[in-house]
């Protein structure tokens, strides 16, 4: 399937997802603010995506998707379908066991999530209940996970996709509807993320089976299949547990800080994980399975073609959204969030640790593809390797910047790891020749870096323009305009300093596949 279009595929659905998780975010910030009960929330909220990442989304579908594709390839659906049985089993038996255990630990699990909640009890208590309630979920949407991991494989990427619209329209549903048949509103969330997860698991399960793939129970064991696939599991286990390890080590040291610092953090994270998700992982996504396809088939110089234009496609649109969320940090914040309880502080302070979070937005997307690179040759090391170095880089500069900059340093701390991950694997490919620039990226990559300053130039320009015909109560329309004449503006500069052609989009839209 043509690179391009599969990423469309998984961005268009992304889009919706995070235009319905903004408007959940919104009621969130509306209905809670920045106050303990939502700093509880967001806790318990990471607590079972920290797994899910580890166990599914992460090391989890980076050996399994790769080994599953290669089979597909080889030997046809059934017998893919009998080795995903042997997984699917054990790992089910493995969150069971996990979920188990965590039902029965939270109150201690919680003390080191978040030492610092001990000091305000009311937060700490609604963790403990919240999480209790959450953490279930980790079982259905891991399941989900493997499952879109299958059909990403069968070059079905659209159910996968639009799998998390589910989460986000069962999360707004219980704050909207069953608000008051609950304690509080986050009562109400923590039981919208449960029957999400049941929802996603039911989507996609279904979608697998009409898409061919009849699972059969079978009995959870240790077969070689089973052994092949831990042994490339584990180094990538432990990278992707690291990358999480950054996640909580904010968490944690954000525990400290008076109420409403993880509340920034989170607020911050999710307008940043837009562009992410939209283009790192939607890239990352569908390079995976497509790039494991041609090295099956020893087609390597469509693999190489395949990384280049994965990387160009991604600077090209992630060096203009990163400008933008720089410049425009606060406008957007207000926009969206400044609302009842949450008031123009929270406004300013989640603005802050935006701007911060997005310095690292392009290292976050070279990340996810040049991690596919290796994941696609089997090479979980490396990746872990590059996790454990930037986790420490993490660590030292979250304690040199939390005292002057609090919840702001955790954020720049958070940016700067990326790049020094990013950095390291990009070294690495280069020198053992894993990856080699064709001529088209190193003549447009420069031209992509001048296109987006001259764009940031121009909306800096703009805003400072538009501040002087708008007043406060048409800070909507404010950045409207500024956004979407920023965009025309980088638009023509891409195309008039020859970074992007007309002849690209005309390829897609005619579906005429570019040469591999």
């Amino acid at each position: 399937m043509h690179l391009l279009r599969s990423v469309t595929t998984i961005a268009g659905f992304t889009a919706i997802s995070r235009i319905l998780g903004f408007a959940r975010d919104i009621l969130i910030a509306s209905f809670l603010g920045a106050g303990p009960i939502a700093d509880a929330f967001f806790v318990a909220f990471k607590f079972p995506n920290f797994f899910r990442r580890l166990f599914a989304e992460g090391a989890f579908n980076a050996a399994f998707v790769p080994l599953f594709a290669r089979l597909y390839t080889s030997e046809g659906l059934e017998k893919a379908t009998r080795y995903a049985e042997q997984i699917i089993s054990v790992l089910f038996l493995v969150l069971v066991l996990l979920v188990a255990f965590v039902e029965v630990t939270i109150p201690w699990l919680i003390y080191i999530l978040a030492p610092g909640f001990e000091e305000t009890p009311e937060r700490l208590q609604y963790a403990i209940d919240f999480t209790r309630i959450t953490f279930p979920y980790i079982l259905f949407i891991s399941l989900s996970a493997c499952l879109g991991g299958i059909l990403n494989s069968l070059g079905r990427f659209s159910s996968a996709a639009a799998a998390p619209i589910l989460l986000n329209i069962s999360m707004i549903t219980a704050m909207l509807a069953f608000n008051k048949s609950f304690p509080t509103i986050g009562h109400a969330l923590v039981w919208g993320v449960m029957v999400a997860g049941i929802g996603q698991y039911a989507w996609l399960h279904y979608s697998a089976y009409s898409h061919g793939v009849r699972f059969k129970w079978v009995w959870p064991k240790l077969t070689s299949d089973v052994q092949n696939l831990l042994k490339t599991m584990v180094p990538g286990a432990i990278s992707a547990g690291v990358v999480q390890v950054n996640l909580f080590v904010d968490v944690m040291i954000a525990s400290f800080l008076p109420t409403g610092a993880v509340s920034f953090l989170f607020f911050a994270d999710r307008l940043n994980q837009l562009p992410l998700s939209l283009i790192g992982i939607a890239m990352s996504t569908a390079l995976l399975p497509l790039t494991a396809k041609h090295l099956q088939r020893g087609e390597i110089d469509a693999a190489v073609y395949m990384q280049n234009r994965a990387l160009e496609y991604s600077l090209i649109l992630t060096l203009p959204a990163a400008t933008a969320l720089i410049l425009l940090a606060h406008p957007i914040i207000s926009v969206l969030f400044e609302r009842n309880h949450f008031g123009a502080y929270e406004s300013l302070e989640t603005s802050k640790v935006l701007a911060a979070f997005a310095l690292g937005l392009p290292a976050y997307i070279l990340i996810k593809i040049l991690s596919t690179i290796f994941f696609a040759k089997l090479d979980t090391k490396t990746p872990l390797r590059a996790a454990l170095f930037s986790l420490g880089t993490n660590i030292v500069c979250n304690l040199i910047l939390i005292v002057p900059l609090k919840h702001v340093g955790i954020a720049l701390s958070t940016a700067l790891a990326a790049w020094i991950n990013a950095g390291y694997l990009l070294r690495i490919l280069t020198k053992e020749r894993l990856i080699k620039f064709d001529e088209r990226f190193k003549v447009r990559f420069p031209r992509i870096i001048l296109a987006t300053c001259l764009m940031g130039v121009f909306i800096k320009g703009l805003d400072w323009g538009l501040k002087s015909h708008f007043c406060s109560s048409y800070k909507l329309w404010h950045l409207l305009i500024t956004i979407l004449l920023g965009g025309m503006g980088y638009g023509i500069s891409a195309i008039a300093s020859k970074a992007f052609y007309w002849q690209d989009i005309g390829k897609y839209l005619t579906r005429k596949k570019l040469q591999f």
